[in-house]
């Protein structure tokens, strides 16, 4: 019995009912008619009050004796829309009117009898009751819900937590969609919503199959799906699955969350627009829990399925872009390149530095390495004119999703190294990176950072000197080439590096010391970011 909406069925099944011997005697099949109203009538042209829903209780007084009426009657009722007729026995009719039962039979309409007297007045009271409750409380649903989704929007708060608070308030998992049925967001119990995405190719069918005409569909089982409209577009749908509020409340939760998406989906980063910022968000939540682990590879499955990414005989590549300055068309290029390469993948911004992470799927008949190579050299020919090349580090390829968490975080190890010592080739790899790559792993480690006090500290606080030290070492050692980098005589340069001899106690000479002064500038460049 849903909050704010009955059906014949329930009415019937009070337990206020119970002891007056009712007996459904024509249409059982369709007690579940929705009941709006209660009508307690002996005139026999009551048809005409009616607007739709009523249940009609009547002891028949006026149409004893007469079965043309008795028909006319029933023939009424069923033209005005009534859920259904009750008949109480006794002062009119000993016992069921065949002429009544045959017509209600044959208009499809429910007919009750009572065998034993019913105070009809009771009846009416406490189904009024419960009619009004239920709407007064879908009311105070729809206040809170629409209060609170409204301050969630003006806070600013991403899709993944606006979705949240509307799972919360309708008890069950809430997935949106887009009109492709591929899933942009999801959210509710991990359990349940496994369940759902595991096998959601089967589940979207029957999404379809509940949907109807209206803004918002309440089906059987409580799944609720409502129309998802921007700028008097449809792009999607909300669903929520197994909502146990009953149809009113169902409508409420359907039409406050979807009017709350509409207005997020508004407010949509500027930079990625309203068409595609949903899809980014899908995608970085994915990512993100790919990235920090958050999610065992089991669950992260079926939702890369259900977001459209291939999974079966797939190998998986992590790739990550980095690039100084314009990041803003980062994410656009990268997803270009996939589509004129035909590869698939996932992509998204990592925030907050700016850099863009793609998960690829690669057919397991093809080699990855060829795949990224080709990509990224697409991709370097695009972003070439929009400002400079970028730097493009790569993960090994995973035929198994246990693998791509580690192979993520080499992929952003790899292009953060790179991004201080560019690769020659479009793509670096770890073996691409090597001593650099290595310094920047260890680089917040307390004994590299100890280590760098060591070596180097006199000159942590002589900038100019660091820099004619990281000009001479990038330089090879040729003092003349530092000289003209640092735009300065060679006797100026042979001074400098004298200065810096003495203030560290070395020998510029000695390939020992030069090899711990490099690691140690290296490791101190790391920590100072890209």
């Amino acid at each position: 019995m849903g909050e704010g909406r009955l059906t014949v069925r329930d009415v019937l099944a009070l337990e206020l009912v119970a002891p007056w011997g009712a007996e459904v005697v024509a249409c059982p099949a369709r007690l579940d008619r929705p009941v709006r109203w209660l009508h307690v009538a002996e005139a026999a042209d009551v048809a005409v009050m009616l607007t739709g829903g009523e249940m009609v209780l009547t002891t028949g007084l006026l149409l004893a004796d007469d079965e043309r009426a008795q028909v006319a009657y029933v023939e009424s009722m069923q033209r005005a829309g009534a859920a259904a007729v009750v008949l109480g026995l006794g002062r009119a009719f000993a016992t069921t009117p065949e002429a009544m039962r045959r017509a209600a039979s044959r208009c499809g309409l429910p007919m009750v009898v009572l065998h034993r007297p019913a105070p009809f007045a009771r009846l009416t009271e406490e189904v009024h009751a419960r009619l009004l409750h239920g709407r007064f409380a879908a009311l105070d649903l729809s206040d809170r819900m629409g209060g609170s989704l409204s301050a969630l929007n003006l806070s600013g708060v991403p899709l993944q937590r606006l979705l949240d608070e509307i799972a919360g308030y309708a008890g069950c998992p809430a997935v949106v969609v887009n009109l492709a049925h591929r899933v942009l967001a999801s959210a509710g119990e991990p359990g349940a919503l496994d369940d759902l995405l595991r096998d959601w190719e089967r589940v979207s069918r029957q999404v379809a199959r509940v949907l109807g005409n209206g803004p918002v569909t309440v089906g059987p089982d409580g799944w609720t799906v409502a129309r998802l409209e921007a700028r008097g577009r449809q792009w999607g749908h909300l669903v929520l699955f197994g909502h146990q509020g009953g149809a009113d409340t169902g409508q409420v939760l359907g039409r406050r969350a979807a009017e709350a998406l509409a207005v997020h989906r508004l407010l949509a980063d500027p930079v990625r627009g309203w068409e595609r910022g949903w899809e980014d968000q899908a995608a970085e939540a994915l990512l993100a829990d790919l990235a920090s682990g958050t999610a065992r590879p089991e669950q992260l499955l079926p939702r890369f399925r259900a977001a459209g990414l291939p999974v079966e005989r797939r190998t998986f590549v992590p790739v990550v872009v980095r690039r100084v300055g314009g990041e803003g068309v980062l994410c656009a290029s990268v997803r270009r390149a996939l589509e004129e390469e035909a590869v698939a993948g996932l992509v998204a911004r990592l925030e907050p530095d700016g850099a863009v992470a793609a998960l690829l799927s690669i057919p397991s008949e093809r080699d990855p390495d060829t795949e990224v190579d080709r990509l990224a050299a697409r991709l370097q020919a695009r972003l070439a004119p929009l400002g400079g090349p970028a730097v493009i580090g790569a993960g090994f390829g995973c035929q198994v999703l246990d693998e791509v968490r580690r192979s993520f975080l080499e992929a952003v190890h790899v292009a953060d190294a790179a991004l201080a010592g560019p690769p020659s080739g479009p793509v670096a790899r770890l073996r691409d990176v090597r001593l650099r790559g290595l310094v920047r792993l260890l680089r917040d480690e307390p004994e590299l950072q100890a280590f760098i006090g060591r070596e180097l500290g006199p000159l942590l606080g002589r900038p100019e000197l660091l820099d004619v030290l990281r000009t001479y070492l990038r330089t090879g050692r040729n003092k003349s080439l530092a000289a003209q980098e640092q735009h300065v005589s060679r006797p100026a340069m042979y001074r400098r590096l004298q200065s810096i001899e003495t203030l560290l106690g070395i020998e510029l000479d000695d390939l020992e010391q030069l090899t711990s002064l490099y690691v140690a500038l290296l490791a101190h460049d790391a920590q100072r970011g890209p």
